[in-house]
């Protein structure tokens, strides 16, 4: 493996999504939103995308953001058939949080919170004696994004695994 190049998130509304993710969190939009409809397509992208989700999926959105280190977010909407039931616990086996480098922790957790989201939990320092921060928020489509004022690398690195 050589890196990570995208993470895909369903949320509910893409439109109003996109404009979020851009404003608040200052992501660019590479790509879309584009509609896809099961077999109306000549488009690769599409097809391979409804391959994968199989003949339950009629319709669905989707868009390319990216962010400054190259790595994207690629949001889907499904239309056909709509969104389920979002309440399981994180604890539960699937997606559970999206992970983000801020410069400022406090001021961007702030802005979150102005903007329709939630703090999920203080603003921690997990190493005790290092400057690292970290804080869980949620957007205001129900998806945990934590905040780090450092690199994973950083944060983690030359850790005692015990």
């Amino acid at each position: 493996m050589t890196g990570i190049t995208h993470i895909g998130l369903t949320v509910p509304d893409i439109d109003a999504a996109v404009e979020w993710y851009t404003r608040v969190l200052d992501f660019e939009l590479l790509a879309g939103p584009y509609t896809a409809k099961a077999d109306e397509s000549d488009d690769a992208s599409t097809n391979m995308t409804m391959d994968l989700l199989g003949e339950e999926v009629k319709e669905m959105r989707n868009a390319h953001l990216t962010t400054g280190n190259q790595v994207g977010l690629e949001l889907f909407e499904f239309v056909d058939p709509g969104p389920g039931p979002q309440e399981s616990p994180p604890w539960q086996q699937r997606f559970f949080h999206l992970c983000l480098l801020v410069s400022d922790i406090g001021e961007t957790a702030a802005r979150i919170e102005a903007e329709g989201g939630k703090q999920r939990s203080r603003i921690w320092t997990p190493r005790e004696g290092k400057p690292y921060r970290l804080v869980y928020m949620e957007d205001p489509f129900g998806n945990i994004i934590e905040l780090y004022s450092h690199s994973t690398e950083v944060t983690y690195g030359n850790m005692d695994s015990n």
